[in-house]
C-alpha cells in the first residue's frame, strides 16, 4: 500500500483521532497514489496511524481506521451494522417512522459517506472520491445489514469535487429502480412525498425532525410564515400543531408544488396554507405584520471559508428583516446550516440583527441537529446546524 509520510510532530491530530490529514502536513508520498486510492498514513519515524483514502485538495487523507486492518467486505458491514444498531437505538424505526439518515459521515467513523433511508430505499451521496470507488461495496453491506432495503439510489453526481477526474459519475440505482419504490415517506406519523431523484440533498432535510416537532409545540394560534419552505416540513407540522395561517415561501416552482403536495397528503382542502413562489428577501420587504411565529431555514449562505465574512452579513441581514416585522410576542425560529459559521458566529449575526431592530429579544431554546446525525468527539467540524427559538417584543 502507498504510504503517506507526515513532517515532524504532524501526527497529533492522528494521535487524537481527528480523521482529516492536510495536504501541509505531508512530508513525502511513497508511490503516486490515484485518487480515491487507499493509502496508510506514516509518522516522520514511520509510526503506522491509519488507513484513509487519498484525495487532492486541502484535506490529502480521510482516515477508515486508525487501525492495522483490511478494508474489506467485514470492515464496510461492520460499519454500516453499528450505524444501523444506533439507529435503532433511538427509535427512530417503527409505527410511522421510516426516515432517517444511516450514515453521517465523520460522524459515524465513514468519512466522506451520507446515506439517508426512505421507507424501503436508501439514498447514498459521496463526498470524497475514496467513497465514490467503494459505492459497490457499501451498497452491497447495506443490503447485507437492512433486508428490508429493496431500492439504493446513488446521488452523487453533485457533491463529489468538480475538478476530480472519475468514472461514473451519474446518479443512478446501484440496487432495484423506480418501479415500486415507496413514494411517501413517514415522520412522526406525518406523510412527505420525496424528490429523492431531482431534489436537493437527499431529496428531505431529515436534519430538522427534532426542531420541527419543536416548532408543533409552538404553532397553536399562530399565523405562521415559513420561508425556505422545500418540501414543506415545517408547515405540515404547523398545521398539526394548531397553526390558524401557514404560508410558505420558496423561490423554487418545484419546491412549492412540493410544498403543496406534502400538506394536501396530510390535510387535503386545508385553506389554512397557501404557497408562494417568490425570492425570500423580496417577500420579507414587502410583507405587513402578520405573522406571529416566522421559521429562516435558508440553504448554506458559505460552503468555504472564503465566503464567511459575506455569509455573516447574509445572516443578520436576513434576521434583521424578520426582527422589523415579526408581531410583538412573535417567535422566531431562526437557522444556518454553513459548516464553516460556529455557533458563536451564528449567534453573533443575529444579536446584531436584533440591536438594529430595537426590539426586546430572548432566547428560549438553542438548536442543533439530530441525533441520527452524529457529532465524531474528535472532529467537532461535524456540527454544522446551528438554531435559535427567540421570543420577540
Amino acid at each position: 500500500m502507498i504510504k503517506v509520510i507526515l513532517l515532524p510532530h504532524k501526527e497529533e491530530s492522528l494521535l487524537r483521532f481527528h480523521p482529516w490529514v492536510f495536504s501541509g502536513a505531508i512530508k513525502a508520498i511513497k508511490g503516486e497514489p490515484q485518487e480515491g486510492e487507499r493509502v496508510e498514513v506514516r509518522s516522520s519515524k514511520g509510526e503506522f496511524l491509519g488507513i484513509g483514502h487519498y484525495q487532492i485538495g486541502s484535506i490529502a487523507v480521510r482516515i477508515l481506521s486508525f487501525e492495522e486492518r483490511e478494508i474489506n467486505e467485514t470492515f464496510w458491514t461492520e460499519r454500516i451494522q453499528t450505524a444501523y444498531n444506533i439507529r435503532q437505538s433511538l427509535q427512530l424505526i417503527g409505527e410511522g417512522r421510516n426516515t432517517y439518515r444511516l450514515v453521517h459521515g465523520e460522524g459515524d467513523f465513514l468519512p466522506g459517506l451520507i446515506i439517508d433511508v426512505y421507507g424501503n430505499t436508501a439514498v447514498m451521496q459521496a463526498h470524497s472520491i475514496g467513497m465514490h470507488k467503494e459505492r459497490e461495496n457499501i451498497c452491497q453491506a447495506i443490503r447485507t445489514v437492512i433486508k428490508e432495503i429493496k431500492h439504493i439510489y446513488y446521488k452523487s453526481e453533485g457533491t463529489l469535487p468538480y475538478k476530480a477526474d472519475f468514472e461514473g459519475k451519474g446518479n443512478r440505482f446501484l440496487l432495484g429502480g423506480d418501479n415500486g419504490m415507496t413514494e411517501v415517506a413517514q415522520e412522526n406519523g406525518l406523510k412527505f412525498k420525496i424528490d429523492w431523484l431531482e431534489g436537493q440533498k437527499t431529496g428531505f432535510f431529515v436534519d430538522q425532525r427534532y426542531n420541527r416537532q419543536l416548532l408543533e409545540h409552538y404553532a397553536k394560534g399562530r399565523k405562521v410564515l415559513n420561508m425556505f419552505c422545500y418540501t414543506g416540513g415545517f408547515s405540515v407540522y404547523a398545521m398539526r400543531g394548531g397553526a390558524i395561517q401557514v404560508d410558505s415561501v420558496d423561490s423554487s416552482a418545484r419546491a412549492i408544488e412540493l410544498t403543496d403536495e406534502n400538506v394536501n397528503l396530510n390535510f387535503p382542502n386545508d385553506q389554512r396554507h397557501h404557497a408562494h413562489c417568490q425570492d425570500a428577501f423580496r417577500f420579507l420587504d414587502n410583507m405587513n405584520d402578520t405573522y406571529d411565529l416566522i421559521i429562516l431555514d435558508p440553504p448554506a449562505f458559505a460552503k468555504h471559508r472564503g465566503a464567511l465574512r459575506n455569509a455573516l452579513q447574509g445572516y443578520k441581514r436576513l434576521n434583521a428583516k424578520a426582527f422589523e416585522r415579526i408581531k410583538s410576542g412573535g417567535i422566531l425560529f431562526t437557522f444556518s446550516c454553513s459548516q464553516v459559521v460556529d455557533k458563536e458566529q451564528f449567534r453573533l449575526a443575529v444579536f446584531s440583527a436584533a440591536a438594529l431592530s430595537g426590539r426586546r429579544v430572548r432566547i428560549l431554546h438553542q438548536l442543533s441537529q439530530p441525533a441520527d446525525h452524529p457529532i465524531n468527539i474528535y472532529h467537532p467540524e461535524g456540527e454544522y446546524l446551528k438554531g435559535l427559538v427567540l421570543w420577540v417584543e
